[in-house]
């Protein structure tokens, strides 16, 4: 069941298997992910993150290995500017959950995600975090079609906890793991040769494509101009780990590449990535519908998502709110007739 929901889109499971042998990739070693560890941001210094840290821990336990901070708010340095974005590494989702539905839910299709605000300083910090397993760490930075984890750990994570050395061991070899995974993708779909600014610009645009998602269109060109130094770095410390020959170079505008890529495979690019596309949307929907069982409040809060992404106007039909698995879709429908989703 799980395979079916993961590979929804029409030919998607059977390319998955056809393309799994050449989609290992070297494994990263502990100087690898040392190296990954000195490009990542660090935690911004907040009694918000604090208090969010110690109330999760407090939860949920000792089977929480690491919590990563990434987005907006870790761009900014202010917790309190919008929602903080955590996930939640865990062991095992039997053992995060106290009961066996939201297990099953997470591991049929993660992550889940949930909703927690606290009270600091006289002000409201407001955070949703998704949960994920060890194991699903690694395999959605390293082996799904679908670049719905690789495509967000390529971007600028900070570790804001770990359990143990060897938890933030796991989690830094998954970051270069997602670094590595993005490049082979999306090198074959991009120019052979250009500036690697615009590799990370243009990449991300195609996996933002494979999701349904309210970003303006220019979002991907405000990630690399913001992060071009971290970029930039972890291109010339993992070019040497990727499938294909990719040769660097300075110029005066900044860091080029040449990258050597056979014909047969760009050809099969161009195939995979409309599937991509397709399966990811219809993902994205479900995980939409999930977020409303699991996300308190989780109209409101895709509502005030889309508005902020869209600055247009989201209004709940009374319907929807009664009735969402009936009536939800017409508004997905009439929100993307609108422009609200590409």
């Amino acid at each position: 069941a799980r395979l079916l929901i993961n590979f929804l889109a029409p030919g998607a499971a059977l390319l998955q298997v056809a393309f799994q042998a050449s989609c290992v990739q070297r494994k990263h070693d502990m100087t690898t992910a040392s190296n990954i560890a000195e490009l990542l941001p660090a935690p911004p210094a907040s009694a918000a993150l604090d208090a969010l840290l110690d109330d999760l821990r407090r939860r949920h336990g000792a089977c929480v290995n690491a919590v990563l901070l990434y987005g907006s708010c870790l761009r900014s340095g202010d917790l309190h500017d919008g929602l903080v974005d955590l996930y939640l590494i865990v062991d095992r989702y039997r053992d995060f959950y106290p009961g066996r539905l939201k297990a099953f839910a997470n591991w049929l299709l993660p992550p889940n995600v949930f909703y927690i605000e606290l009270p600091v300083d006289d002000r409201t910090v407001r955070a949703k975090y998704a949960v994920l397993s060890d194991r699903d760490l690694r395999r959605g930075t390293t082996r799904w079609f679908h670049s719905y984890l690789w495509g967000r750990f390529t971007q600028p994570t900070a570790i804001a906890w770990s359990r143990d050395s060897r938890a933030r061991q796991q989690v830094l070899e998954c970051l270069a793991g997602a670094i590595c995974t993005f490049l082979n993708r999306t090198l074959p779909r991009l120019p052979a040769s250009g500036s690697v600014q615009a590799l990370w610009q243009q990449g991300l645009q195609l996996s933002y494509g494979a999701e349904l998602r309210a970003e303006r269109s220019g979002r991907a060109g405000e990630l690399t101009g913001f992060g071009a130094d971290y970029y930039q770095a972890a291109t010339r410390l993992l070019a040497g780990s990727l499938r294909y020959g990719l040769t660097l170079r300075d110029e005066a505008d900044g860091l080029h590449y040449q990258a050597d890529i056979p014909a047969a495979r760009r050809l099969a690019s161009r195939l995979t990535w409309p599937l991509r596309k397709a399966q990811g949307k219809l993902l994205s929907v479900l995980r939409l519908l999930k977020a409303l069982f699991t996300f308190e409040g989780g109209l409101d809060y895709i509502a005030w998502k889309l508005e902020r992404h869209s600055g247009q106007h989201i209004e709940i039909p009374g319907r929807v709110r009664r009735w969402p698995l009936i009536f939800i879709w017409g508004l997905f429908w009439r929100l993307y007739r609108r422009g609200i989703f590409h």
